[in-house]
């Protein structure tokens, strides 16, 4: 998160505060730099002056000298190169390995065209958000695989999730010494067709395999920030001299997790462990989108999921889902940021605020919050508890900015 201060100025240990808000925010704990796991382009990061911080058990660039506000404008008007190699990277084999996929997610897995991209909800047997993940299909159905990207800090217990329940239908490949790199903005294509000639074939939720110095590429056009971009997955070895080749291209410069932080939110995209988790059902976090027809009540396939009789009561409202996430404005220029407690007119708890901050694009304070249901409406009026005063917000359609991604 960026904090309402924006200069940088340090704290009383000589901590930058933009730092240590990220810190909080995203719920890093401090770790020994001996502990961190580093990525493939960890000796790039330090060359280009980053400012690295533990995150999910790697060290990771937060920023670089530009600063995250500087990063977060380029993304939006040109490109920004992020590292996301911390991500977790899978494969699945075999002929029933769509169907076994399909039926630990609401979405529908074996309907997926070849190189066909979609955004996935693993789910508890309670209906709770286990991870949020994107896969391909990869022609599974033709020796392919389904290419699987979850996030960095639940990789791990993804891995043993599925594994435990079907693994005995499907091979189950980890590939997480993969690098993974994110190219995002308007100016993306431009540059990535240059190292990458037929990229820009791509439309938004599709991929394809290239190849960079004899190694095996895939890219996606899909990204975490709103805009057009692509996202690249390429063996370690080859990615350090990737990455320098893109910094060469006149509209790519380095961006760090705070500004892809700062991008996400204003694009009204979840991060996981704040705005879901295992306790958010996919229709509470506001992702009914993300379930399709064929896997709801009526539907070929429908139901035959973790909790499927919970979301699908909540879908129909049968039994509506109590509260629901939301976007806010602040009507006044003060930032409100996670665990801040709202209030309606009459002074009572009606939610929470889970990611907040001074958005640099859209030049106000915005937030995700749980609000009760019938606090859920567009244009309804809260108030948010900052340091024991009432600050103004009104419930917002998401996202804050508009989302530009290409779509043919």
């Amino acid at each position: 998160m960026i904090p309402a201060n924006l200069s940088g100025k340090a704290d009383s240990e000589g901590k930058p505060q933009h730092v240590l808000w990220f810190f909080i925010a995203l719920g890093v704990s401090v770790t020994a730099a001996a502990d961190l796991l580093i990525t493939p382009l960890n000796a790039l990061h330090t060359e280009l002056g980053a400012r690295m911080v533990p995150f999910a058990g790697y060290s990771m660039p937060v920023q670089y000298p530009a600063g995250l506000v500087a990063e977060h404008h380029h993304t939006r008007k040109a490109a920004g190169l992020f590292d996301v190699s911390h991500m977790g990277q899978l494969c699945l084999h075999g002929p029933d390995a769509a169907a076994a996929f399909e039926s630990l997610m609401p979405v529908d897995v074996v309907g997926l065209g070849v190189n066909k991209q979609r955004y996935g909800l693993l789910l508890n047997d309670e209906g709770g958000i286990i991870d949020d993940l994107m896969f391909v299909n990869r022609d599974v159905a033709n020796g392919g695989d389904i290419f699987v990207i979850v996030n960095g800090a639940c990789k791990h217990g993804d891995l043993a999730h599925i594994q435990e329940r079907i693994g005995s239908r499907c091979t189950i490949e980890p590939q997480f010494e993969r690098a993974l790199l994110a190219l995002q903005g308007p100016q993306a294509v431009t540059a990535l067709q240059r190292l990458l000639p037929g990229v820009e074939k791509l439309v938004f939720m599709t991929g394809s395999d290239f190849e960079v110095d004899g190694a095996d590429v895939y890219v996606t056009r899909s990204g975490y920030t709103g805009e057009d971009g692509f996202e690249i997955s390429l063996p370690a070895h080859a990615a350090e001299a990737f990455a320098r080749r893109l910094l060469a291209q006149p509209e790519v410069k380095p961006v760090g997790l705070g500004a892809r932080n700062s991008l996400r939110l204003e694009a009204g995209l979840c991060l996981y462990g704040n705005d879901i988790d295992t306790t958010t059902t996919p229709v509470e976090a506001g992702l009914n989108w993300a379930m399709q027809k064929v896997r709801r009540t009526g539907g070929a396939r429908a139901g035959g999921f973790p909790g499927a009789d919970k979301i699908l009561s909540q879908l129909e409202g049968t039994t509506p889902a109590q509260r629901l996430r939301v976007g806010l404005v602040g009507l006044e220029r003060v930032p409100v940021r996670e665990h801040v407690e709202l209030y309606n007119v009459a002074g009572q708890k009606v939610g929470e605020v889970t990611s907040g901050l001074l958005a640099p694009t859209a030049d106000q304070p915005v937030a995700l919050a749980y609000v009760q249901a019938e606090y859920a409406a567009s244009g309804t009026r809260l108030n948010a508890m900052v340091r024991g005063k009432a600050v103004p917000m009104q419930i917002s359609p998401l996202p804050f900015v508009p989302n530009r991604y290409f779509r043919g």
